[in-house]
């Protein structure tokens, strides 16, 4: 499995997940991965980590560590039926339509990574500043179908 995340500024590094993720491996990722590098890219505590409904995300362990270092990042809580609502969806959607045009296709594991790397790295930075700036107004539509769908 292979996570990611971005900002307006920029997009991260990608995080691999050679394990089974269940919410020991997810905390784990969190605390030794995703952590340290809000703390670099909002030393002042201004970033925002967004998680989605995955069993693991929610584990009392996980929501835990979160209190535990909420003055380093607010947590956006997930409405339960606005799955669509996660920026992240989108950017994942410019990586697999780069790699479904690939020819030839990646044919292992070593491949398909690579391939995941090199789209990424070429989303370009307007497509990430466009999600960040919609975020007020896709959470707006959230409050306003009190956490029902939306057209995200």
């Amino acid at each position: 499995m292979v996570g990611g995340m971005f900002s307006w500024h920029d997009l991260g590094p990608l995080i691999r997940v050679e394990l089974r993720l269940n919410s020991t491996t997810y905390l784990s990722t969190v605390a030794d991965q995703v952590h340290p590098i809000m703390l670099m890219a909002y030393p002042n505590g201004d970033g925002f980590f967004q998680q989605d409904n995955v069993p693991c995300h929610g584990a009392r362990i996980v929501q835990e560590r979160c209190q535990e270092h909420e003055g380093d990042f607010t947590l956006l809580r997930w409405p339960p039926q606005a799955p669509d609502l996660n920026p992240m969806e989108h950017l994942w959607d410019e990586v697999k339509r780069a790699i479904r045009q690939l020819v030839p296709q990646p044919s292992n594991l070593t491949e398909l990574d690579s391939a995941i790397h090199q789209a990424w790295c070429q989303i370009p930075r307007i497509t990430f500043q466009h999600l960040v700036e919609s975020m007020p107004r896709r959470i707006a539509t959230v409050l306003k179908a009190k956490g029902g769908p939306t057209k995200y």
